[in-house]
């Protein structure tokens, strides 16, 4: 580390480099007077990457989406006021999505309080219990006791964001004038009268305070009466929900092979797509539990379920009707993931490392599902076939086409960054399962349609390239998320899906009261986002034939420069469009209904 100026640069000096040996390689922050002094000390130091962007909310989203990309934390910083105010969405889908942030906001000091003074608010504890842990810091102080305390809670701070479950973290920062690297040398005291270890840091890069994280798992006496009674169930199915961690789609399937049970993979689960062994992998669970005769006739005696909660309606209404089966839900998170109030039991536990001790704990003998699995499979397969056998009659516009072709299309290690409402839905509905290395990504935390560009190109920052496939409502939300590309040349194809206003409410019972729909809930805005691409550099394709949205994406894919894709369609006619689909899926099916 250089010498410092002055006390607070000492003082910030310390916190960034510590950060940065704890484990932090990336910092978003935005243009303000109060917070310099912690941005330039960033700027400064060799071990982090700077993003400067403009809107406090977008970078908060970009800073969530690099933390996706890297599974590791990611600073986000702001200057006082209202400007922290803006990090508030974005750090309400990291805790709930489990994303490690290190909040940095920069304050007034503790005399401006209360007082009337510029640009100063209320900043303590500002995202109440939407953050892990809070630090209200101390002044800045240029003195042995004052910088350990410093490095030591910035250490913490990254160690608390990662450990299971991940999530944010706030560090609140007053600080006093000079904001600048103004010399001031009776602030600092001698360099001979300095802890080397506490001014400097520790040798070869160390962090002042090691953390080490520890995944749990089963105990023993767990895994083994578990292991036993799964290895008996004659009719078991897994469920997997939206999770990061690449090793859980090889151990999961190595496990659901052991039991034979089926896994049902959401698409963000990672398990749907990849090399690892994918027979048992249901990729049409969705369309094939909308036949109420099939659904009714899949009687598990037991499920597992890993990861967040899925999205598709299906597969929760026929969850619901399963109150009879022992259902065991398995996560790190001390807050049970059983929104439907289902579960027999909760094991709390890192999901591969769960999957790993169960399969070693398995009795010997062979598991007694066989019959059951391949059931599972042949519907499965014929769901799969009938709907992909009707999207080939489907010459316009679909929204759930798109994902369908989008599977087809897209080459191995490719990245979909997929909105909420209906794409994440459609995604599950119309990806079907890949040897290919697909990964899928969301912000599913809280669900919202905001800051799904910035995240999306945050993910590219670290990642590389992604397709981003959103609603038009969810563009319009995060226009100024574009900016990004522009200034940082990311690469990115954003396919906008545009039925002007909101989709999914035609779905749901609002669409029923047609003198308040699109006044309330359909919201057509009438925006033409060509000027969009043009304002913020991106080349636009505006597309109506599937040929043509074939090569749109292969063009993206290679570019090296932001593409927009637009689709338009028709509300009304998209849900015509998906029923027709249910339609031909149940035709499908009627034939393989058991007679009971």
């Amino acid at each position: 580390m250089a010498a410092p100026e002055n006390a607070t640069y000492a003082y910030v000096g310390v916190l960034i480099d510590e950060l940065a040996r704890s484990g932090v390689r990336h910092l978003c922050l935005c243009p303000g007077s109060r917070s310099t002094p912690i941005a330039i000390s960033a700027a400064r130091h060799p071990g982090l990457r700077v993003w400067t962007l403009i809107d406090e909310r977008s970078a908060a989203f970009f800073g969530l989406g690099l933390a996706k990309a890297t599974r590791a934390p990611v600073a986000i910083l702001s200057t006082s006021g209202s400007a922290a105010a803006n990090f508030f969405p974005a750090v309400i889908e990291a805790r709930y999505g489990r994303t490690p942030l290190v909040v940095l906001t920069a304050d007034r000091p503790h005399e401006l309080r209360d007082t009337g003074a510029n640009q100063t608010i209320d900043q303590i504890r500002l995202y109440g219990g939407h953050v892990k842990w809070f630090v209200d810091m101390p002044l800045p102080e240029a003195n042995d006791a004052a910088l350990r305390a410093v490095r030591s809670i910035a250490g913490q701070a990254v160690a608390t964001a990662q450990d299971g479950p991940a999530g944010p973290v706030h560090l609140n920062i007053p600080l006093r004038e000079p904001l600048v690297p103004t010399p001031r040398p009776a602030e600092l005291p001698p360099a001979g009268e300095r802890s080397r270890e506490v001014w400097e840091g520790r040798d070869a890069g160390r962090p002042y305070t090691a953390a080490s994280r520890s995944l749990r798992a089963p105990s023993p006496e767990t895994a083994r009466a578990l292991a036993r009674d799964l290895r008996s169930a004659r009719c078991g199915i897994v469920v997997c929900g939206p999770q990061d961690d690449p090793a859980f789609p090889g151990a999961v399937a190595k496990l659901a092979a052991a039991l034979q049970f089926p896994i049902l993979a959401d698409p963000l689960s990672q398990v749907r797509c990849g090399p690892h062994d994918r027979t048992l992998v249901i990729d049409a669970y969705d369309a094939m539990l909308r036949v109420r005769a099939i659904a009714e006739e899949l009687t598990p005696d037991v499920i597992v379920r890993f990861g967040s909660t899925p999205a598709s309606r299906p597969l929760a209404d026929y969850l619901t009707r399963q109150s009879g089966a022992r259902q065991i839900v398995v996560d790190e998170n001390p807050v049970w993931t059983d929104p439907l109030r289902l579960a027999t039991e909760v094991v709390q536990a890192d999901p591969r490392l769960a999957c790993e001790t169960l399969l070693a704990a398995a009795p010997a003998g062979g598991a007694t599902g066989g019959e059951w699995a391949s059931r599972w499979q042949r519907l499965g397969a014929r769901a799969r076939r009938a709907v992909r056998d009707r999207l080939a009659t489907l010459p316009e516009p679909f929204e759930g086409k798109i994902f369908a072709q989008l599977g087809e299309t897209l080459p191995d290690g490719a990245t979909v960054y997929v909105g909420n409402s209906m794409p994440v839905r459609d995604v599950d509905s119309f990806f079907a399962g890949t040897p290919r290395r697909i990964r899928f990504v969301g912000n599913r935390g809280a669900s919202g349609i905001d800051g799904v560009i910035s995240s999306a190109l945050g993910f590219a920052a670290a990642a590389g390239p992604v397709v981003l496939v959103l609603g038009d409502l969810a563009f319009y939300h995060d226009m100024n998320g574009l900016l990004a590309a522009k200034l940082h040349r990311l690469a990115a194809t954003i396919v906008v899906v545009n039925n002007d206003g909101g989709g999914i409410f035609s779905f749901l019972p609002q669409a029923q009261h047609p003198e308040y729909f699109e006044q309330l809930f359909g919201t057509p805005t009438g925006l033409d986002f060509h000027h969009a691409a043009e304002m913020y550099g991106a080349s636009f394709a505006r597309v109506d034939g599937w040929e043509v949205f074939d090569d749109a994406i292969r063009r993206g894919v290679a570019s090296h420069g932001l593409d927009i894709v637009e689709m338009r369609t028709d509300r009304a006619r998209n849900v015509d469009l998906h029923r027709q689909v249910w339609t031909a899926v149940d035709e499908a099916l009627q034939p393989l209904v058991q007679v009971r």
